[in-house]
């Protein structure tokens, strides 16, 4: 069994008054994709953003290969190689595509090699590289998000709902982009609504509900277990394709 990069162990998250994660317990194997589902509003968000440390966990550890994350600043878990996709893309839309990879490059240049790989499933980024990032289509601004999270290797990348409200051509792209991801050593963790993604490119699964994690195991089985799906999203996977 592979060794485990990341472990979550009796996470809780306040926000204001609302406590969010209650309790969370799961862990991300070395060099996996984890899927991380649930309903809307399960705390999925908030536990990236916990990890991520933009958010505060209340109690509990988030340890990355042992050292705990739940006190560090924001830069520093950065540093420790985690970068982070959010749902908003939060790219800098003033600068254009070369200097949102440059800000992202933490370690100096942009490497050619690394950012040849990017455009062969990313080609609009190439054409659109000395344009502002604002101009950039919804699908474009999600690729250039993605990108920035990859523009150098990391441990581990979370990532948010990347392909909400994309055309499917465009989510084949990504597919096929987080796969190869996958065969570099990168681990990832991704929250996803698109079951067919889930499906096509999960290992691991983690299930929220209520702010704590309800079911974790392989995602081949929770896809071919459609009473499991129902029990657990109140849906099934085979209608989602």
């Amino acid at each position: 069994m592979a060794e485990n990069l990341l472990e979550l162990q009796g996470v809780h998250t306040h926000i204001g008054r609302y406590h969010i994660l209650q309790g969370v317990d799961f862990s991300i194997r070395k060099n996996e994709l984890t899927m991380l589902l649930g309903r809307n509003g399960a705390g999925k968000t908030t536990c990236l953003r916990t990890i991520m440390g933009l958010w505060r966990a209340s109690a509990g550890r988030v340890e990355l290969e042992g050292a705990d994350l739940a006190k560090l600043p924001t830069p520093e878990i950065a540093n420790l190689g985690i970068s982070y996709v959010p749902e908003s893309m939060g790219i800098f839309a003033g600068l254009t595509v070369r200097e949102n990879l440059l800000l992202a490059a933490r370690s100096g240049p942009l490497d050619e090699a690394r950012l040849d790989w990017i455009f062969r499933y990313f080609e609009a980024l190439k054409k659109f590289w000395h344009l502002p990032a604002g101009n950039l289509s919804g699908g474009q601004k999600q690729m250039l998000a993605i990108s920035r999270a990859i523009v150098e290797p990391r441990k581990l990348v979370l990532v948010d709902e990347p392909t909400k409200g994309l055309a499917p051509s465009i989510i084949n792209n990504l597919i096929a982009a987080f796969a190869e991801l996958k065969k570099t050593g990168t681990t990832i963790l991704m929250v996803e609504q698109n079951f067919h993604v889930a499906r096509s490119l999960g290992d691991s699964v983690a299930v929220m509900d209520s702010g704590r994690i309800v079911h974790a195991g392989s995602m081949a089985d929770l896809a071919a277990d459609q009473a499991l799906q129902n029990r657990l999203l109140g849906l099934s996977l085979e209608a989602h394709q």
